[in-house]
């Protein structure tokens, strides 16, 4: 008797339908999966798209497969518009999610063709920074709109909507007052990653701090300052404020170092122990270097020396190595045109006694 009803009761038809239905989808999900896989190894992008999509797809083909059993279910069966409502709103979940594994994947997809932990990155920045602030942004977008679907399947959201309808200006203005930062970052994360004023791993001097670009999301800007603080920057900051991009179009520097010395100072010695020095520093990368007096002052003249080097961490290194090369040689070689105060009415000395006895500084 049992049996009879179970057999005679209105669900026992779907529920079976559902109960073939959904090990049929991950079994296409299993095999289509792995012969989209193995068809697919030849394009990096489109393996590691699907790769990245096979758990999102996981759950949607069976619901999928029950939505079409709740769809064929009669109309009269009890229960089964609600039932309907839950797989839909679970359906545009899963879709959702797998729009954004897809994004994802993509992206992932393009930046191990461009790897960028190499010497000359520049291009590799540049690939990478598009493509992390437009799949956040796509992804951004599709959960959007994903939530707004799910929303729109409610009959009473379409009606507080509707009754919202009169007063569309006033809320208009404040939501536009209220999301005009959210808006504002937007459009800066799409001419950031178009225009590309600053890519990940730049080397940027904003607000007076040194650093590298860390990381770039959707509506801020990590900056990781030398000394491993964090300066945290909205995006719209880097299209409306002035910045310095160091590694613009490329990562290498022009360092100055500049001395201060006596009139007496002979330039032709120093010249050759500053050619010395930057030549034998492993940081010069053999573009160029001179030294010059570029300034005199009542008391001193000015000495500069430029140097180049591959990136702006090494320009720092060889700047210090060669300030403190020709400060070592001055010091042990020619003391007495350092710089000094001269005391009105001091007889002058014979070179070869001053060398013999350091001013006072």
């Amino acid at each position: 008797m049992n049996k009879d009803m179970l057999l005679a009761h209105p669900w026992f038809g779907p529920f079976l339908a559902a109960l073939i239905a959904v090990p049929l989808a991950l079994l296409v999900h299993r095999v289509g999966g792995a012969l989209l896989r193995r068809l697919t190894r030849g394009a990096p992008v489109l393996h590691t798209m699907l790769v990245k999509m096979q758990p999102a797809a996981r759950a949607l083909l069976p619901l999928v497969a029950l939505q079409l059993v709740w769809q064929a279910a009669p109309d009269d069966l009890r229960f089964v518009n609600s039932v309907r409502h839950l797989n839909g709103l679970l359906l545009i979940a899963a879709a959702t999610w797998l729009a954004v594994r897809a994004v994802n994947g993509i992206a992932d997809g393009v930046l191990a063709k461009h790897p960028h932990d190499i010497t000359d990155n520049l291009q590799a920045r540049s690939v990478l920074t598009q493509t992390r602030v437009l799949a956040r942004t796509a992804a951004s977008m599709l959960l959007v709109a994903g939530a707004s679907l799910m929303l729109m399947t409610f009959p009473g959201a379409r009606q507080v909507g509707a009754s919202l309808l009169a007063s569309a200006g006033v809320i208009g203005i404040v939501a536009g007052l209220a999301a005009k930062p959210v808006f504002s970052n937007l459009i800066a994360g799409l001419q950031i990653a178009l225009a590309q004023p600053i890519r990940m791993d730049d080397v940027l001097v904003v607000e007076g701090e040194w650093g590298r670009v860390e990381e770039i999301t959707g509506t801020f800007v990590v900056l990781r300052i030398w000394d491993d603080r964090r300066l945290i920057l909205p995006l719209s900051y880097f299209i409306e404020k002035p910045f310095q991009n160091w590694t613009r179009h490329n990562a290498q520097l022009l360092g100055s170092i500049f001395i201060h010395a006596d009139y007496g100072m002979p330039l032709a010695p120093l010249r050759e122990e500053a050619e010395r020095i930057v030549k034998a520093a492993p940081e010069w990368d053999g573009r160029f270097f001179n030294l010059r007096v570029t300034d005199a002052t009542e008391r001193t003249m000015q000495i500069r020396v430029l140097c180049t080097a591959a990136s702006s961490s090494l320009a720092f290194d060889l700047r210090c190595t060669v300030r403190e090369g020709l400060i070592d040689f001055m010091q042990r070689e020619y003391p007495q045109f350092l710089p000094r105060l001269r005391i009105e009415g001091e007889a002058p000395q014979r070179e070869g006694a001053e060398r013999d006895q350091v001013p006072a500084v």
